[in-house]
């Protein structure tokens, strides 16, 4: 089979041709439909050096083969299927019920970083990690659904805000789009904050009730603030910047809520006298466990909602990873396999 695969030597992405694997126990083997690129997968740390490892960690398909462990359990040969991302984990443990990554018993691995990932014609999955699809979805524009989806989802549900209170997206890349998209099906209103108006106006298209630049508008926090009456109720940072933390609690009103989602390099900078007298609060959240993938899913499937998808050829994967790098992508990018 075809894979794109990340190349130690060269510190690029090539197709090679590999072996299609074999499901181990709690496996099962799916054939990819589609995998798309996120921001996480050019996160070096992630991945530590040896051969070349297939990529990609958002993925959706249909399950080809079940190992004789998996037989008589709620998967069958010809689900359509979304993914989660870890193998090796127990996914029982109180750190796999924290997240998978603090599993207590076991040696995890993400897939697309240390394990093979999605962007190739067939992909292992453990059990634990699948969602069944209705077969009326579209597959071809799903693959977002199973890390940037379910965060985002994650992140606007953890808000607990009302119907009609404000919620500020900043970063309005794939993820903050998905989140303005599952924040207008929860009744709020939502104002997009980011440095380019591209990816606003596609914000803006999918509902935000407000965009702002906050590069070339220096008054956009007085702007903000006047229009949702003294600050928003609640804002998720979906961007990796310094920037857009440093910024984020300018446009929250008193008790505001701090949803910490975008990975920056550097930590954040926080003042403890903020929090002591209750000036905001933070959150934070993720793709989180395979056990509350279900609430996102069904949420996703009953309101129809899809990401921004721009389809790619496996051939291009380094070309998609040069463009995230440069900020120039304005929507997800996925392969699509036949």
């Amino acid at each position: 089979m075809k894979a794109g695969q990340f190349d130690f030597a060269t510190k690029k992405a090539v197709v090679n041709d590999v072996p299609i694997p074999e499901p181990g126990p709690n496996q099962v083997l799916i054939k990819v439909k589609s995998a798309s690129l996120c921001h996480s997968d050019l996160m070096p740390d992630f991945r530590p050096e040896g051969p070349p490892r297939t990529m990609g960690h958002e993925g959706v398909g249909v399950i080809t083969k079940l190992h004789p462990s998996v037989e008589g359990r709620d998967f069958k040969v010809g689900d359509h299927v979304g993914a989660g991302y870890f193998v090796d984990a127990c996914f029982k443990c109180d750190g796999c019920l924290t997240h998978n990554m603090l599993c207590q018993t076991k040696t995890p691995r993400l897939q697309g970083f240390i394990a093979d990932g999605f962007f190739a014609e067939y992909a292992i999955v453990e059990y634990e990690n699948l969602a069944v699809l209705p077969k009326e979805v579209d597959l071809s524009r799903y693959a977002p659904v199973f890390c940037a989806g379910i965060t985002a989802f994650h992140a606007v549900d953890s808000c607990e805000l009302k119907p009609g209170e404000w919620l500020a997206v900043i970063g309005c890349g794939g993820l903050g789009q998905l989140a303005t998209q599952y924040a207008k099906a929860m009744g709020l209103k939502v104002v997009g904050i980011d440095v380019n108006d591209t990816t606003l106006e596609v914000t803006k298209a999918q509902g935000a009730d407000a965009i702002f630049n906050s590069r070339s508008n220096p008054n956009y926090v007085a702007e903000l603030k006047k229009l949702t009456d003294g600050g928003a109720h609640a804002a998720a940072v979906f961007s990796d910047a310094d920037a857009a933390y440093a910024h984020a609690p300018e446009v929250l009103r008193l008790r505001g809520l701090l949803m910490v989602v975008g990975l920056p390099k550097n930590p954040l900078k926080i003042t403890a006298v903020d929090l002591c007298i209750g000036k905001y609060r933070i959150k934070g959240e993720s793709t989180s466990i395979p056990q509350r993938m279900k609430k996102a899913v069904d949420f996703t499937v009953k309101h129809g909602i899809l990401p921004e998808v721009e389809f790619r050829k496996l051939e291009e994967l380094q070309d998609m990873i040069d463009e995230m790098t440069e900020g120039k992508a304005t929507k997800r990018m996925a392969v699509v396999f036949d």
